[in-house]
């Protein structure tokens, strides 16, 4: 045997990603899906994700399968589980590990493509039925951005560039399905510093405009090496 020329002993499952990529609009939590165009679940919708290159690095197969079957590149990924069970496939054993994405609706253009029919953004209340064990990848990704949420500052990838303070408490509570009190969020969250008043108000609305507001990220790092802890 010739260096380097192993044999196993033992067979080995096949190891794929899944993605679930959160939105948000008008304060409302959406979850990006995909309609498959080949079997199983041929028709069904599901998360999108696929098989990883054996040359390939695990989150770097993540994107390429968000890229491939829906257009969304360039977002906030995080991995959170592998699930493994010896049923989640009917064609062989597969192990997948699941991903999180935090994308702004209004900086992506969905688009199916390779071996997706559609793609299209759903509710988190409102889910269709969902491929393999699709749905339950959901449940534990919705329940780990609850408590990141509370944790970091991640929200703020789900919200453009410039929000009302009103928006950003809506995209809260649309997570963490609760109501919260306005006057203490505002108060917590402007105590910590990481906003930055715009002299923008907001355009098109049918009641007063209020001010705009920025996420310093630079300032977030800063306050992070020193110690401080993001807790909402």
């Amino acid at each position: 045997m010739k260096k380097g020329d192993y044999r196993y002993d033992y067979a080995r499952p096949a190891l794929t990603v899944d993605c679930v990529v959160f939105g948000a609009d008008a304060g409302e939590l959406r979850v990006l899906l995909i309609e498959r165009g080949l079997a199983p679940f041929e028709g069904q919708w599901a998360l999108p994700g696929g098989f990883v290159g054996i040359g390939e690095e695990l989150e770097a197969a993540a994107r390429r399968e968000l890229q491939e079957e829906t257009g969304v590149e360039k977002v906030f990924l995080e991995q959170f589980h592998t699930y493994g069970g010896l049923a989640r496939d009917p064609r062989e054993r597969i192990v997948t590990v699941a991903y999180y994405a935090l994308v702004k609706l209004s900086d992506h253009r969905v688009q199916a493509a390779t071996d997706a029919r559609d793609a299209a953004w759903f509710s988190v209340a409102e889910l269709p039925k969902l491929a393999f064990d699709h749905r339950q990848i959901v449940d534990d990704a919705l329940l780990q951005l609850r408590v990141q949420l509370r944790r970091r500052p991640i929200g703020f990838e789900l919200l453009p560039k410039k929000f009302a303070l009103s928006e950003l408490q809506g995209l809260y509570e649309a997570v963490l399905e609760r109501t919260l009190d306005k006057r203490n969020f505002r108060k917590k969250v402007l105590a910590m510093d990481l906003l930055d008043e715009t002299d923008e108000v907001q355009k098109d609305v049918n009641h007063r405009a209020a001010r705009l507001y920025r996420f310093d990220e630079r300032k977030y790092r800063r306050l992070r090496k020193a110690g401080f802890d993001f807790e909402l």
